[in-house]
């Protein structure tokens, strides 16, 4: 990565900066921006989410909006409601109140008389969530925006729930959440009353976990914010972004498809991550990128934006299977339109433990499955955040407990772009099931790399709004779309299909073991099968080096650490994943300040009892500035029997040594088909 000194326009940074609303609420903001631009107004982006501008993400921050700014624009980074020093509670994502509160920021934004009064919206995860939502909103002032890991369908494509299984993530994600809504606000900016602002939140901010166990189906909940429930609300262009290791390449496909504006889609090799900073590599120049798109839109100039594919994909070349990658290797490919005609779905029948040829036949036969528990221990993340050492590991433990279909071997270099589906003839001797379905690259050495996955709970093979139980015993036909991916097959690899019921942690099991039969020979895999295009290597223009603005001055005060351990007792059957995610300790050299935070999350189950499985995520943060220390150490628990999922949650802050406040949670709520 380069890091640029010399850029077009010198930058002035305005922090912190008060936005005012209508209900007398102020929102902590940071503005870079021209120092030209009080006499040449310029556009602004906004970038808009919850995870304290000030600190948590200050070092991130400082390499793209200084960057922006000095390359033309304000960027502008605010605190959501009840976030850093931003005042009020924060009680959920994505709330009414957060998209009127981006509404108001923006016409104030346009008001600015450092402003043209034209705006745009950028953000990954919750940023490129909102930047969505918004847009859907149509606010006057709003030119564009640009979307990075974020989803249009916030029940069937999020990180809570995935063809209507509950997501280990949920937990995970819950439980961040939970820690980040324990944080206090900063005395050296809020002065005395941040006591008084930081008990608000700790008795204020609610348990969402509990919120989100009790919206296990499509519901209201989940509809408000997703923008697939009229596409044609958008009407700005739309720069949609992803990666193959993160949880959202899905909308990119589908933004590509449904929406009606201008729009782009890219999705490289990349984890959680924008795609200047992106692992695995390689990175790209997403900060120039960013600079075409907006001044294509926000200043009218011709940057050929339009005139490059509408999808740009890495094409990832065959790897052994690993925990991480430092680069995946491939190339960059090009589609005129999504669906593209580059690509041809082929259907093929699934025999007796193979993947048949396209027009065989067989007579139907029944294959038995009845997964143990420990399938799924090496799946890794439903979404890469790190990059290391979360992406899932050699898949022939977990195919071991799996009914498994093998192709042919390759005669040739093959490659799919899209989402390979399975439609199933299939039974079960439960009324509540789920299926795991794998689809993985088979080296000539028999090792196995998870390529992508897709999981149903079979109540909702129908609906997501009404799941109906399954008759034990009675068959049914049942499709399910595995994560759209790029992958390039080397000839001697083989394809190969794998089906398990369980996928613990990465989904929640079921309440209790399943036997699942699949009708072999009345089943299929359908693969979308790229042909390479003769425009291949003109059609995408390379992208330039990853480039950032010098980030602020930190110094490290305590050293991380990252661990990813499976742990199993053959005396009385106990396993566990444990995860350490340890960021250590870090000293925010111009505001004085040191940040330390440590999560751990254990996943543990014994046997194949399923009422045994169990989560638990903690969390410490603690805040120091010479006499100054606060902190906050939260714990969350999930637990579930047949009927009942059980979450316990603990949340104990201290200002200096002293406990503040200590609080407690234990909810009971309903299975509902899950």
């Amino acid at each position: 990565m380069r890091e640029v000194t010399s850029l077009p326009h010198d930058v002035t940074e305005d922090e912190p900066v008060w936005i005012p609303l209508a209900d007398g609420t102020r929102l902590a903001a940071r503005i870079w921006r021209p120092a030209s631009s009080d006499d040449e107004p310029v556009p602004a982006i906004l970038e808009f989410i919850p995870y304290r501008q000030r600190d948590l993400t200050a070092h991130r921050d400082s390499m793209h909006h200084p960057y922006l700014a000095g390359h033309g624009y304000a960027g502008v980074r605010v605190d959501l409601r009840g976030s850093g020093e931003s005042d009020g509670v924060l009680t959920d994502e994505y709330l009414e109140q957060e998209l009127l509160d981006a509404e108001e920021i923006l016409a104030w934004l346009a008001r600015q008389p450092w402003c043209s009064g034209r705006t745009g919206m950028m953000g990954i995860s919750w940023g490129g969530f909102n930047a969505l939502q918004v847009a859907a909103r149509r606010p006057a002032s709003l030119g564009a925006i640009v979307t990075v890991c974020s989803t249009d369908d916030r029940y069937a494509d999020d990180v809570h729930y995935m063809g209507g299984c509950l997501l280990g993530d949920n937990l995970s994600w819950a439980s961040a959440m939970f820690a980040n809504n324990a944080c206090p606000p900063d005395p050296a900016v809020v002065g005395q009353r941040w006591r008084e602002m930081w008990i608000e939140r700790l008795t204020g901010s609610g348990l969402w976990l509990d919120e989100w166990l009790r919206h296990q189906r499509r519901d209201e909940y989940w509809r408000h914010g997703s923008v697939c429930e009229d596409y044609g609300a958008v009407r700005c262009p739309v720069l949609a972004v992803s990666g193959w290791a993160d949880g959202y390449s899905n909308s990119v496909f589908r933004l590509m498809t449904e929406l009606e504006v201008p729009r782009k889609g890219l999705i490289g090799p990349w984890s959680h991550k924008y795609p200047h900073l992106g692992e695995p590599g390689p990175a790209i120049g997403f900060l120039q990128e960013l600079v075409r798109w907006w001044d294509h839109w926000l200043k009218d100039k011709d940057t050929g934006v339009l005139d490059e594919p509408m999808l740009r994909t890495w094409m990832q070349d065959s790897v052994p299977p690993s925990t991480t990658y430092e680069v995946r290797p491939g190339r960059w490919v090009g589609e005129p339109s999504w669906p593209s005609p580059h690509v041809g779905p082929v259907c093929y029948p699934l025999l007796p433990h193979r993947i048949g040829g396209q027009d065989e036949k067989t007579d139907p036969s029944e294959l038995t499955v009845e997964s143990p528990l420990s399938v799924g221990q090496f799946a890794g993340k439903w979404c890469s955040y790190n990059a290391p050492p979360d992406l899932p590991y050699d898949q022939r433990e977990e195919d071991g407990g799996s009914l498994v279909f093998d192709s042919p071997v390759l005669e040739e270099a093959k490659e799919i772009l899209g989402a390979p589906i399975l439609d199933l003839e299939c039974s079960v001797n439960r009324p509540v099931a789920m299926i795991a379905a794998r689809l993985s690259d088979i080296a000539p050495d028999g090792s196995a790399t998870r390529v992508t996955y897709g999981l149903l709970n079979l109540t909702h093979r129908d609906s997501h709004e009404h799941p109906r139980p399954l008759q034990p015993g009675r068959r049914y036909r049942v499709r399910v779309p595995l994560n759209g991916v790029a992958q390039a097959f080397p000839p001697g690899h083989r394809i190969r299909v794998s089906l398990s019921t369980s996928y613990w942690p990465l989904a929640w099991p079921s309440p209790e073991p399943v036997r699942l039969i699949i009708v072999a020979g009345s089943s299929t895999v359908t693969l979308p099968w790229r042909e390479p295009a003769d425009s291949d290597r003109s059609a995408v223009v390379p992208f330039d080096e990853s480039e950032r603005t010098p980030p602020i001055a930190t110094t490290a005060t305590r050293p991380g650490e990252q661990r990813w351990q499976v742990s199993r007792d053959l005396i009385d059957y106990v396993s566990e994943l444990h995860v350490v995610k340890d960021s250590g300790g870090t000293r925010f050299d111009d505001i004085d300040l040191e940040v330390d935070q440590r999560v751990e999350e254990r996943y543990g189950w014994k046997g194949d009892q399923y009422d045994s499985v169990r989560g638990e995520v903690v969390s410490t943060f603690s805040f120091c500035r010479s006499d100054w220390k606060a902190s906050a150490v939260t714990r969350t628990v999930l637990t579930s029997d047949r009927e009942h999922f059980h979450v316990h949650a603990q949340l104990d802050a201290y200002e200096g040594e002293q406990r503040l406040r200590s609080l407690n949670w234990h909810r009971s709520i309903p299975r509902d088909r899950v």
